[in-house]
This record gives structure tokens, C-alpha cells and sequence, in this order.
């Protein structure tokens, strides 16, 4: 029995009541069910909460430093897992991805310049671009509906938005969020190649990078080229893949001695380099003892995704499901439907309780989409599907 196949040993189908628990996601109307924001619904492994407790029983919660068990978790973690080889002197702590992107925007960058991202993605992007009096420079994905590889880059475009002398930063997301795409190596060198000709940094989001399908693996931006690799910043963390975000914990791995030392500097004018009390202990946990756990949970979302390709394809016409290789969430494909993803949304609530993320604010084709985050015990994924079908019926009466 393989380890993806061991996730009845773990009990994904306990539903812990996260109402009342200051949770963002869960901070709704008694009757509404969030399927928004990308935070599982699992309580995170044995090992980190374990570890959480023997930190929280010593009782004293002082400046904490970054020990050196810290830097060998990630490197085992990346060497055993993804097959990078990590330098001890490459890793900084930074207390979250988006936190370190909005930094190295700030740092790398001067006003007004651009900054391309791949549309649609992860709408955070936006706000670390947008509130650092920088310019979105979309380069949108070509969407080919239908396809088991959905979506692909336009070289072209992407070319010539390089070549702008304005743009000088580039963030990838790597696997890509929301539309669940593991881009191959092949792909991730030839961005390498345009980006270096066109001398555009790359900050690489791989953030999604441990929640791929059982038998797919993630290739690091950094691995593929020696350009790739002296050209990035490569933005990894456990909060994700191990559910614990609240703890801000978080790195950047920078190869390059020179884009590195402004890297630090950056992280560290911002004050976003420095770890709470249990922000070690937990990410030493999850990346030393937290394989299992991981690799169990793995198999239960891959289940929860058929579960919604299925019943999405069975019972909700005018929807379909994107192919996806990488992360908990599904990307629904409503543009059958007479109405933009944002107004979809609105209705699907108030007639249901159901919240989902309007596509839209990912940019690009998002405003025909919705998606939905299917980390949560299977019992209430029934329950989101049932209310989707419900709603989206309604809507077209």
C-alpha cells in the first residue's frame, strides 16, 4: 500500500468546528459553507502540532532565532522530495510568501515599472504589484477548453512583454494557482532563457509546490538552468502543503550572492525576516516528520477533486471541471452560463450559502470562473456540490 493510499490512517473526514476560532475563511453567516480562500479544513499533522505543544509547555516566548536544524529541514526536505540541491547560504526565513514578494517588489523594482505576471493567477499578485506603485503587465495563459492540458503560455506575447524596457520583474507560480498547471522543465527553461535576454528577474511562487496528484512531481524554476537558477528568487514555505499559514513561516531560497544580499537587505528593512516563537519548531516538524502525513493527505484531495470532476460533470450542465495536477482547488469552467463569475458568485451565496472565489479577480479569462477549494472532509464537499448544483439551477430559471 502506497503512502498516497494510507489516508484512512489519518482521519480526513473528522470535521473540526472552526467557527468561533478567529479563521478568516470561516468568519460567515451561521448558514453559509466558505469554499473560498486556499486554507484546508484538516487539522495539520500530528508531528507539527506536537511539536507546537512541547514549544508552547516551556512557556517562555522570547525573540526566537533561525538555528541551523531549520536550514538542514528545507534542504533534506528539497533534496529528498524535489531533487534540488539547496545551499545552506541561499535560505533566509521570512515570515510569509506574499510578505516576501510584496518586499522584493518594493526592493527590486522602482515605481512605475512593471512587473508581468501570468493571468489568470493568484490575485494576491496584484495587491504586492498595485499597492507598491507598480504596473500589472498581464501576459495572459491561452485557455484551450476541454483539454487535458488546459492551459499553455503564450511564448509570443510573453517575448514581447519581456522586451519592454519597463519590465523588470517577472513572478511565476510554479505549480500555477488556481488553474492547478504543473509547468514541465522544458517550459520553465525557455521562460528562463527569455527572461535572462531581457534581463527580467523572476520570483518564483512554489508555495503549491508538496500538493500535487499522487504520482505528479513539481519541477523547481531554479533546477532546469544555471539561468533560471542565477536569474530567481524562489519563494517556498510548509504553510500550504502542512495547513498552517497562521504560524508565518515561511523562506526564499536566492542563489545568486548579489540579487541575494539585496534579497536580505529588503526582508529585513521591511521586518518580515524574523520567526515567531513556534514558526521554527512547526516548519522543522513538518519537513523532518510530516512525509507521511503529507503523502495520506495527498491521495484524500485527489480523491475530493474526482469527487467534484464527477459530480460536476454528472449533475451541473453548463459547467466543467480544468484537468488539474497541483493543488486543492478546482477550477470551474462556467462560460456556458449567461453571467459573469462575479455576479454568478453573489447569486450562489445569497440563494445558498455556498462562497466561492469569482474568477475574475485572477485576471486573464477569470471572469467566466469560479473556484472552489475541495481541502475539507468529504462529507462537506458533498454538502458544496449539492449547494453549486442547486444554485447554479436556480440562477438559470
Amino acid at each position: 500500500m502506497s503512502g498516497y493510499d494510507r489516508y484512512e490512517e489519518y482521519d480526513f473526514d473528522k470535521i473540526v468546528d472552526r467557527r468561533h476560532s478567529g479563521s478568516m475563511k470561516w468568519d460567515v453567516a451561521e448558514n453559509e459553507l466558505p469554499m473560498w480562500v486556499a486554507d484546508m479544513d484538516f487539522q495539520t499533522a500530528p508531528q507539527v502540532r506536537q511539536a507546537i505543544a512541547r514549544r508552547a509547555a516551556h512557556g517562555v516566548f522570547g525573540y526566537t532565532i533561525v538555528p541551523d536544524e531549520w536550514y538542514q529541514a528545507y534542504m533534506h526536505w528539497w533534496k529528498t522530495r524535489h531533487s534540488l540541491e539547496i545551499q545552506k547560504d541561499w535560505l533566509i526565513f521570512c515570515t510569509g510568501v506574499v510578505p516576501a514578494i510584496s518586499s522584493m517588489v518594493r526592493k527590486l523594482t522602482t515605481p512605475a515599472e512593471k512587473v508581468l505576471i501570468q493571468t489568470p493567477v493568484y490575485n494576491i499578485f496584484f495587491n504586492s504589484i498595485l499597492n507598491n506603485g507598480r504596473v500589472v503587465l498581464e501576459s495572459p495563459l491561452v485557455y484551450r477548453k476541454g483539454a487535458y492540458e488546459a492551459y499553455e503560455i503564450d511564448f509570443e506575447d510573453l517575448e514581447e512583454k519581456l522586451a519592454d524596457p519597463q519590465t523588470t520583474l517577472m513572478i511565476l507560480c510554479n505549480p500555477h494557482n488556481p488553474v492547478g498547471k504543473i509547468w514541465d522543465a522544458r517550459t520553465l527553461e525557455r521562460i528562463g532563457e527569455l527572461c535572462w535576454k531581457h534581463h527580467v528577474c523572476v520570483i518564483s511562487d512554489e508555495i503549491h509546490c508538496d500538493l500535487t496528484a499522487p504520482g505528479c512531481s513539481y519541477v523547481p524554476f531554479a533546477s532546469v538552468s544555471e539561468k533560471c537558477r542565477e536569474n530567481s528568487i524562489t519563494c517556498i514555505a510548509p504553510t500550504k502543503a502542512f495547513n498552517m499559514a497562521g504560524l508565518q513561516t515561511a523562506a526564499v531560497s536566492v542563489p545568486n550572492p548579489v540579487l541575494r544580499h539585496k534579497v536580505w537587505r529588503g526582508l529585513n528593512t521591511d521586518e518580515v525576516a524574523e520567526p515567531n516563537a513556534f514558526a521554527i519548531d512547526a516548519a522543522v516538524a513538518a519537513f523532518t516528520e510530516g512525509g507521511e502525513w503529507l503523502d495520506a493527505l495527498r491521495g484524500y484531495i485527489f480523491e475530493n477533486k474526482r469527487l467534484v470532476e464527477e459530480y460536476v460533470a454528472k449533475e451541473i450542465p453548463g459547467v466543467s471541471v480544468v484537468p488539474s495536477q497541483a493543488t486543492y482547488l478546482s477550477w470551474l469552467d462556467c462560460s456556458a452560463l449567461p453571467a459573469p463569475a462575479e455576479e454568478l458568485a453573489a447569486f450562489i451565496r445569497e440563494k445558498t450559502g455556498l462562497y466561492l472565489s469569482s474568477g475574475e479577480q485572477y485576471g486573464g479569462q477569470g471572469k467566466r470562473f469560479l473556484r472552489l477549494n475541495a481541502a475539507c472532509p468529504r462529507s462537506v464537499l458533498q454538502d458544496g456540490l449539492d449547494r453549486l448544483k442547486r444554485g447554479i439551477a436556480d440562477y438559470q430559471i
